[in-house]
């Protein structure tokens, strides 16, 4: 099999680490892994210091990139729920696996 270039710019590791790097993307996915389908109040109130604006758009590009599901049921008030699509899905144990090396070298990490 053919090995990307790094540094060619179409490069596939490349692009889905630069969408995936962003501060609130993994929080999200780990939170709908974790308690299954999640309407938007839970996910704020999951992940407190998420503002509303940055919440949406990073479930709007979550959405885009397929990782999430986003189903509105036509219901007053309109009720909306989240959930990880089967490439989320298959994205979680690498996201599990990068929780866990955090954790363990974290204080490493931070010193700096």
């Amino acid at each position: 099999m053919h090995e990307p270039d790094l540094l060619y710019p179409t490069c596939p590791v490349r692009n889905i680490l630069s969408r995936m790097s962003d501060k609130w993307s993994l929080l999200i996915l780990s939170n709908l892994n974790k308690n299954g389908i999640l309407r938007y109040k839970d996910l704020m109130k999951n992940i407190p210091d998420i503002s509303q604006k940055m919440l949406s758009s990073t479930l709007k590009r979550l959405e885009e990139d397929h990782l999430i599901s986003r189903t509105m049921y036509p219901e007053i008030p309109p009720r909306v729920e989240y959930a990880l699509t089967e490439t989320g899905l298959e994205l979680m144990p690498a996201i599990q696996m990068m929780v866990k090396w955090a954790q363990a070298h974290f204080d490493e990490i931070m010193k700096g």
